[in-house]
C-alpha cells in the first residue's frame, strides 16, 4: 500500500503559529506533499488565510486600541461569538496584525514566535505552494453565512485562482457541500473534497446514497469517524480518503494511546492504526513527525 499524501494543516503548525509564512515554509521544508490553508474574507473582499472569522485567537488584534471599537457579537454556526471579524476590518488593516499561536500553553515553543509575522492572503498561500512545488488544499469557511453577508466565497476564490501568476496543484474541501457544487457549476475544476466531521451524516448518507459522494474526488473525515469499513466503501466508490488531524500530544489522542509522563502520547501507534484503514491522505499539524511515523522504522512509543 502506498503511503498517505501528509498534508501540513496549516502549514507545520505544531511548531509555528498556523498559517503564518513561516509555517508554511517550515512544512515543505519538512517534506509535506501539500499544506492547507483556511480562508476568510475581510471587509472589502479579499480572503485571507485564517482558521475562523473570528481574530482574536490567532491575532494579537485584542491588544491593538485603535481596533477597540470594532468588537463585536456575531453568530457562526449557531454559536454566538464575541471578537473581532475579518469581515468588520479591510485587508489593509488585517495586515497590520501580528500572527500568534492559538494553543500557548500547550505549544510555547511556537507561541515564542508570536508577533514575528503578520496574516498572509490566499494569493500569497498561492505563491508560497507553487515556488515551493506542493499542492495546496483551500477550505472554504462559513460560505454560506459569507453569502448572506455579502462576501460570496466562491467569488472570491475565483477571482483569486485567476490572478495568481503561477497556480500549484489546487483541491478545494468544505463542509459545506453545497458550496463544493456551487463551484463545479461555475466551472472550477479543481479536485474538490468533502469535509464531514458527524457519524449521522456519515452513516446517513452513506447508507442512503453512497453514490452520491462520487461527484467528488474524495472525503476527509475527523480521525474518530476512521473505521476500516468505512475507508473502504469509500474506496470501493474510487474517492481518496483523507483523515484530520493527526496530532501527537496526549490531549489530541485517544485515551489509551496516551501516556502519563510527557506532552505526547503513543501517537507513532495510534497514526499507523489510522493509515492501516487504507487512507489515501492525512493532515498533520506536525508534517515532521508524521512523516518519521509512517514511512521511518515502525516504533509504537513517542518521539524517538
Amino acid at each position: 500500500m502506498s503511503p498517505p499524501l501528509v498534508i501540513a494543516h496549516r502549514g507545520a503548525c505544531g511548531h509555528r503559529p498556523e498559517h503564518t509564512r513561516s509555517a508554511l515554509l517550515l512544512a515543505i521544508e519538512q517534506g509535506a506533499d501539500a499544506i492547507e490553508v483556511d480562508v476568510v474574507p475581510t471587509a472589502d473582499g479579499a480572503l485571507v488565510v485564517r482558521h475562523e472569522p473570528e481574530l482574536s485567537g490567532t491575532t494579537d488584534v485584542a491588544a491593538r486600541p485603535e481596533f477597540a471599537a470594532r468588537r463585536r457579537v456575531r453568530t457562526i454556526d449557531g454559536r454566538r461569538m464575541r471578537g473581532w471579524f475579518a469581515e468588520d476590518l479591510t485587508l489593509a488593516e488585517v495586515r497590520t496584525l501580528g500572527a500568534r499561536e492559538r494553543l500557548p500553553r500547550l505549544r510555547a515553543a511556537s507561541a515564542a514566535h508570536d508577533g514575528a509575522e503578520g496574516v498572509l492572503t490566499l494569493g500569497e498561500a498561492l505563491g508560497i505552494a507553487a515556488d515551493g512545488g506542493v499542492r495546496l488544499v483551500i477550505e472554504l469557511k462559513h460560505s454560506a453565512r459569507s453569502a448572506a453577508i455579502g462576501l460570496p466565497l466562491d467569488v472570491a476564490l475565483r477571482r483569486e485562482l485567476a490572478a495568481a501568476p503561477a497556480l500549484p496543484a489546487v483541491t478545494v474541501e468544505s463542509f459545506e457541500h453545497d458550496a463544493l457544487d456551487a463551484l463545479a457549476e461555475q466551472g472550477v475544476r479543481h479536485p474538490m473534497v468533502a469535509l464531514i466531521g458527524h457519524r449521522p451524516l456519515l452513516d446517513g448518507r452513506l447508507l442512503a446514497d453512497p453514490a452520491a459522494f462520487r461527484r467528488f474526488a474524495g472525503v476527509s473525515l475527523r480521525t474518530g469517524l476512521v473505521r476500516p469499513r468505512t475507508t473502504g466503501r469509500f474506496r470501493d466508490l474510487g474517492l481518496d480518503v483523507w483523515a484530520w488531524t493527526l496530532r501527537p500530544e496526549n490531549r489530541f489522542l485517544p485515551p489509551r494511546h496516551r501516556l502519563p509522563v510527557g506532552a505526547f502520547g503513543r501517537y507513532r501507534e495510534h497514526w499507523r492504526r489510522l493509515v492501516g484503514t487504507g487512507l489515501t491522505g492525512v493532515f498533520a499539524d506536525h508534517p515532521d513527525l508524521v512523516l518519521d511515523a509512517l514511512r521511518g522504522p515502525a516504533a509504537v512509543g513517542g518521539p524517538a
